[in-house]
């Protein structure tokens, strides 16, 4: 995912657009996409401001529930495998890969 662009380029390019320019013209000029310019110019209409909203999601942290059983079982079980945790909580009703992580 790229990083957004700055927010001095978004007034510039709002600014452009709010004093008559078309939003083709304005990308051009700006090397940015048209869809950027129009979703800008729209953000600072409804808002009032050109600021990026926040990137990416959040993703819920699927074993936090069962960290008590997680940390019971590998101190009950010194030679417990990845794989074999794996399988105790696909019997509990967790479905995950062996990859996940509980930080």
């Amino acid at each position: 995912m790229t990083r957004a662009l700055s927010n001095d380029l978004r007034e510039r390019v709002v600014e452009a657009v709010g004093a008559g320019e078309s939003c083709r013209p304005v990308a051009s000029r700006f090397g940015v996409a048209v869809s950027s310019v129009v979703k800008w110019s729209q953000r600072y209409r409804a808002t009032g401001s050109v600021a990026p909203g926040k990137m990416g999601g959040h993703r819920k942290r699927v074993l936090e529930p069962h960290r008590a059983f997680i940390v019971e079982r590998i101190s009950q079980t010194s030679d417990l495998t990845l794989h074999r945790l794996k399988d105790e909580l696909a019997a509990r009703g967790v479905m995950i890969s062996h990859n996940a992580g509980c930080s």
